[in-house]
């Protein structure tokens, strides 16, 4: 999937654009702490592994940015949970 996940912090979520839909990741910002709230991913791309592009990119980034994180969307904890290597971002 060559599509890129792009932080759009003037809607305070994280965007994938796939096949002319957009899944994103809510969250909300404090200082050092990024708290993801609710994750959607339009029914026409369920199955596809985009959520979790999503949840792995908006990840990467918050590594790269050097934030802590509060996993309250049960996508993002759950994809956390199956992926080990994202723990030593959990606040």
């Amino acid at each position: 999937m060559p599509a890129i996940v792009r932080d759009n912090p003037a809607r305070h979520r994280y965007e994938l654009e796939v096949e002319g839909h957009v899944a994103v990741a809510e969250y909300r910002l404090a200082a050092g702490v990024i708290t993801f709230v609710h994750t959607v991913v339009p029914k026409e791309l369920g199955g596809k592994g985009v959520g979790s592009a999503l949840a792995r990119g908006a990840l990467e980034d918050v590594r790269r940015r050097r934030l802590k994180v509060v996993a309250e969307c049960p996508f993002i904890k759950g994809f956390m949970d199956k992926h080990a290597e994202f723990n030593d971002l959990l606040a």
